[in-house]
Formats: C-alpha cells, sequence, structure tokens
C-alpha cells in the first residue's frame, strides 16, 4: 500500500526504521557495506540527496532531500527491497527484516536540520558502541568533519550551515559534553556521602 503523505521536491525528510522484533537488520561488515553501496545507487537514480545517515547493528536513520520527482518512498522502498532479498538469501532466511514500513518526518525547520544531524551522528554513541562518533564506520560523520571523503554526502549543504569542517565536529562535541554533564548532575542524587 502506499505512503499517503505526498513527498515534495526540495523537501528534508528524517527517515528511518528498524528490525522486526527488534532484531538485528545488519549482521556483518558487510550487510553494512552492501547497503551503503545499494544507498549510492540508489540516491543517484532517484535523485535523492544524502544528508546525514547512520547505520545501526537493529536500526538506521537517513535526513534526504528529494531532488526529482520520484518520491523518497520509492527510493526507500528499492533501497530495502534490493537489500532484505540479498540478505535473506545471504543468511538463508525467510520473511520480515523490518518491523513494517518504514517511518518518516517531513523536516520544515532549519534550526531543526542541523539538531537532527547531530542526532543521527550521535546515535551510536548514545548507544555505547562508541566514544565519538568519529569512529563509527557506518554513517557520514567523518564526511562532515573532513577526515574521510565519500560521496555519500552533499557537501555543498554541509559547507552552508557549517564553512569550516571544525565547526560541525564542535557543535556535536559540545552538545556531547552538555548530555555528559546533565547526566553525572542527575546521578548526584544516588552517590552515597562518605
Amino acid at each position: 500500500m502506499p505512503y499517503r503523505e505526498l513527498f515534495v521536491k526540495g523537501n528534508y525528510y528524517h527517515i528511518y526504521n528498524r528490525g522486526a522484533s527488534q532484531g538485528k537488520i545488519f549482521f556483518s561488515n558487510d550487510n553494512f557495506l552492501y547497503c551503503l553501496k545499494l544507498l549510492k545507487k540508489y540516491a543517484e537514480s532517484y535523485c535523492v540527496a544524502i544528508i546525514a545517515y547512520c547505520l545501526m547493528p537493529n536500526h538506521y536513520h537517513f535526513l534526504l532531500r528529494q531532488d526529482g520527482e520520484i518520491s523518497l518512498a520509492k527510493f526507500i522502498n528499492v533501497l530495502f527491497n534490493a537489500y532484505v532479498q540479498a540478505v535473506n538469501k545471504q543468511r538463508e532466511r525467510k520473511g520480515a527484516l523490518f518491523a513494517g514500513r518504514f517511518k518518516h518526518v517531513h523536516i520544515d525547520k532549519n534550526e531543526y536540520l542541523m539538531h537532527l544531524c547531530r542526532y543521527i551522528h550521535l546515535n551510536p554513541v548514545a548507544a555505547g558502541m562508541v566514544a565519538s562518533p568519529e569512529d563509527w564506520l557506518y554513517s557520514n560523520y567523518q564526511e562532515w568533519i573532513g577526515v574521510r571523503s565519500g560521496t555519500l554526502i552533499d557537501q555543498q549543504f554541509v559547507s552552508s550551515y557549517f564553512p569550516q569542517a571544525g565547526d560541525y565536529k564542535r557543535f556535536v562535541l559540545e552538545y556531547q559534553k552538555e548530555k555528559e554533564l546533565q547526566i553525572q548532575e542527575a546521578l548526584k542524587l544516588y552517590y552515597l556521602d562518605k
């Protein structure tokens, strides 16, 4: 059944989904890399700009801009149909890999765009998988801060908000430190007096 919301050219969308029963959707490094290869292939042919992404073992997040007339819904369906078929064949499995249809949120405020990018890139840190978003290989954070020259990023978009690569890194780290301080402050209630 097609999505009822119309995806509009030039608009930004947060697209996300998780594994069925909160299970894994990526089982190996090769699975992550294959999904990224498909992402690149289909983004080009469907005129989709990749702003931010993060692939996690049991879910994914994309911030995308629809640059063509073909709906993002079609792009996501083609991308993950191809991915699921390959994974099911590789793992000799059947059935649903994802927990239903992908979810999406239309992003219509510029300030929210930047916070969403930061949220997406900090996902592996929040999950305790790495200490720094720079350490997670399956996001485009490294491209955002200029330490990897990948193609799954809209460099023009990034530089329009963060002219220097270090600007975005500071933006993310300041938020990360602020969150850590909030957690430490909240935990003080549970410290034993000595």
